[in-house]
């Protein structure tokens, strides 16, 4: 690369790539520690992937569980957020915490250069000394392959393409997914629809009286065993994994909320299943999880087989200018969560501030301090 290219870059101590959850608590630490950082999200306005989420999803942990470092969400022990909750939050917070982000900008790619790192993006290139990846997996939807998927001629979406079931009534619907996002779909769409609903393997769901704040209870301690070199007690997550928010009790007090496993094959109209029956299907709706976003990072070559990075914490073994965060228990235990992120986006500015010395030598922002937290 000559000096024109290298002077023409934008430089900074830390590019933190991706503008949802996991950006924005990273983001507190670091301006906490007046670290010299830019924030850029590809999305058009603040609140990241919550905005794609379908209209009436609804968070299984209370709005004091679902909060990001430094200030709660509004509506205390007692309120379940909705998406509209979650995303009005986190564009207060950024406002709030005054978080420099540049949008929309989409990176491309992310190579190694001698003085660090070289983002490219479609409007322009960055140099930085560190990169913090936080693109999440929203925009990485994965659907299983079965046989003649490609010749099935209704229709097919995503939960991550799910709007609600204003044009859904009166069809004939698979949900697939045993996940909370299969059971709160499918509670809905079988109010209006004839709806089947597909797992793997029965449905696990939490007593009543339990919510994400157990969960992330279990998380933390799994995280402290693993710190402690214990074995982690609880490898099946414990007491089950559907959430019974009002939408899913509902479906079970009208006696829909019950599963089947899963078909053997599609055919032009709908499926077929193990017994060998056929079922005419008009829509299936795949709740079946995502992929960590990572193709911004295929440019560094260091994802294995499985599209994933090594990383110790949150830190990538084969590239030390960069960090993960926010992509799963690969990167943090309950690091996908609201509340989960604090504890990988803490430790992950601690490294970073770390490795850039000592924070009075770095190059800072104006200091703010935290009278706003």
């Amino acid at each position: 690369m000559s000096r024109r290219d290298t002077a023409s870059l934008r430089s900074v101590d830390t590019l933190v790539i991706g503008g949802g959850q996991s950006a924005l608590a990273t983001a507190y630490f670091l301006r906490r520690w007046q670290v010299n950082y830019v924030v850029l999200d590809d999305q058009a306005s603040p609140g990241g992937a919550w905005q794609n989420a379908w209209p009436s999803l609804q968070l299984f942990s209370p709005a004091q569980w679902s909060s990001l470092p430094g200030w709660p969400m509004p509506g205390g022990e007692k309120h379940y957020p909705s998406r509209d909750d979650v995303v009005t939050y986190l564009r207060a917070y950024e406002a709030r915490y005054a978080v420099p982000v540049v949008r929309p900008v989409k990176v491309t790619t992310v190579v190694a250069h001698s003085d660090g790192l070289r983002v490219q993006t479609d409007n322009g290139d960055w140099l930085a000394r560190t990169v913090i990846s936080a693109t999440g997996s929203w925009r990485s939807p994965y659907v299983p392959t079965y046989v003649g998927q490609t010749s099935y001629r209704g229709r097919q979406m995503h939960s991550a393409d799910y709007r609600g079931v204003d044009d859904l009534r009166g069809l004939r619907v698979l949900v697939v997914g045993g996940g909370n996002s299969g059971a709160q779909i499918f509670a809905e769409v079988s109010r209006v629809s004839e709806a089947t609903w597909v797992t793997l393997t029965p449905p696990s769901y939490l007593p009543d009286d339990v919510d994400g704040r157990v969960l992330f209870e279990r998380a933390t301690a799994r995280w402290q065993a693993t710190q402690r070199g214990l074995p982690d007690p609880y490898p099946d997550n414990g007491l089950g994994h559907i959430v019974m928010v009002p939408s899913v009790r509902a479906a079970r007090e009208r006696g829909d909320l019950h599963a089947v496993r899963a078909f053997e094959r599609f055919v032009e109209d709908g499926v077929v299943w193990r017994d060998g029956t056929h079922s005419p299907v008009d829509l299936v709706i795949w709740c079946t999880g995502f992929r960590p976003a990572l193709a911004h990072l295929h440019g560094l070559q260091i994802m294995d087989s499985n599209g994933r990075i090594r990383v110790s914490g949150t830190r990538a073994v084969d590239a030390p200018r960069l960090w993960l965060v926010g992509y799963g228990d690969w990167t943090g235990y309950a690091s996908a969560t609201l509340i989960g992120v604090m504890r990988s986006a803490r430790a992950t500015a601690q490294e970073v501030v770390a490795f850039l010395g000592e924070p009075e030598a770095a190059t800072t922002q104006s200091r703010k301090g935290d009278a706003a937290g």
